[in-house]
């Protein structure tokens, strides 16, 4: 009956003179219409789940869409139904350049979902909640969640695993054989556990479908340049590529009130979109003969107050560096990478230029997301501006392809 009424509102919907609030409307009905079906499926707590998911078998290799056993919570654990997630460049990192060998693996953590059950020892979290799963804890009692200098938390998900680094216990399986949870979070799965500390629970009201960007790509970018660089009203910054986590930390300038946004990039057909985003100027480096830190240097009087690298290449790290002005300026990496050493000469510092990073926009999590989420339920973040592409869990490989060839921003399957 439900799902009678769905189909034919919206029909109704995508029929003239409709069509216009199609796209809104549709997302509050898919997640209330959710809502109720997923209520009636609470008898699956405390039994295992077999599922779809996209499982990483190897390096390099395309994923593949197995069914998947997903284990009951255990103490201090939620299991939770993905309602939509997203491709984000991490993924590929893990997938195509990563060393560590942890296959076979599911790859995903940027989404959001609804809590299905909840293990021994949850007690702000229940089923139906909506939430966001991250790859960044908040266990709130160790020393760097109880210091205000930072957003680590001892108790992530290893993020790198060092030799002879055991594997955390993974709660899904395949075929038999243990599946590794990318960060803890697995999200290219129907269904998925993660630890109680590493979940935020979200306003009721907001549309995972967008919401669920927050949970890496634009959080990252947005707190690199509000919370870590900390850029200030009237200053001149300079963005370093244009993907999700580029475009974030133009509207994060933009949002701190920076005067010039220079966005760096070798594809200009990002430049439209990054002046959606408040970008005032744009820079090929293709379209120079010199190094692209030179252009800055000449086109700024000196250099840059602030420059966000956020690619995950050591030369275009260097070069964000060198970009900025003597003195005071900051210059803050944000790509995900682990392959390479960096290097500068001391003089660039000696100067008095601040070199340093960001993981995860420096919010910390559980407390962070849900403030992302209501400044965008208050029209005061982008979203929807992001989202270029919407496809299901079955064509992951081809959000994979357009990522690879630069002509998406943000996939989410669903």
């Amino acid at each position: 009956m439900i799902l009678h009424q769905y189909i034919r509102t919206s029909a109704s919907l995508f029929s003239p003179p409709n069509s216009c609030l199609a796209a809104a409307v549709l997302s509050q009905l898919f997640s209330g219409l959710f809502s109720l079906v997923f209520a009636a499926k609470m008898a699956t707590a405390g039994k295992v789940i077999k599922c779809k998911a996209a499982v990483a078998w190897g390096p390099k290799q395309p994923l593949v869409i197995e069914e998947v056993e997903v284990a009951p919570p255990q103490a201090n654990e939620v299991r939770i139904k993905i309602v939509a997630t997203s491709l984000c460049r991490s993924d590929m990192y893990y997938l195509s350049e990563s060393e560590e060998d942890t296959f076979p693996v599911i790859l995903g953590h940027e989404a959001a979902g609804i809590v299905e059950s909840v293990g021994p020892g949850v007690t702000e979290i229940q089923p139906g909640d909506k939430v966001i799963p991250v790859f960044l804890s908040q266990c709130k009692e160790c020393r760097f969640c109880k210091s205000p200098k930072t957003n680590q938390c001892d108790k992530t998900w290893p993020l790198i695993r060092l030799p002879g680094m055991a594997l955390p216990d993974s709660r899904i399986t395949c075929k038999g054989k243990k599946v590794q949870q990318l960060a803890g979070t697995s999200t290219f799965s129907e269904y998925t556990v993660v630890r109680q500390m590493a979940v935020a629970k979200i306003d009721p009201t907001a549309p995972l479908d967008k919401v669920c960007l927050i949970s890496c790509g634009v959080s990252t970018g947005y707190g690199a340049a509000v919370n870590t660089a900390k850029v200030e009203p009237g200053s001149t910054c300079a963005v370093f590529g244009l993907g999700a986590i580029g475009l974030a930390a133009v509207m994060g300038c933009k949002a701190a009130g920076a005067k010039r946004i220079i966005a760096v990039d070798i594809n200009p057909e990002k430049f439209e979109k990054a002046k959606v985003f408040g970008a005032t100027e744009f820079v090929n480096p293709n379209d120079h003969n010199k190094p692209i830190s030179q252009v800055l240097v000449e086109m700024t009087d000196g250099g840059v107050d602030y420059s966000l690298e956020c690619i995950g290449n050591v030369e275009i790290m260097c070069s964000a560096l060198e970009s900025c002005v003597k003195g005071w300026g900051v210059s803050v990496i944000i790509g995900w990478t682990n392959l390479r050493d960096i290097s500068t000469r001391p003089i660039q510092l000696i100067a008095g230029r601040k070199w340093t990073g960001s993981l995860f926009g420096g919010f910390k999590s559980r407390d962070g997301v849900p403030e992302m989420v209501k400044a965008y339920l208050d029209k005061k973040l982008k979203l929807d501006e992001f989202i270029t592409h919407n496809m299901t869990l079955d064509q992951v490989n081809d959000a994979i392809e357009l990522m690879k060839q630069g002509k998406c921003i943000r996939t989410y399957l669903i």
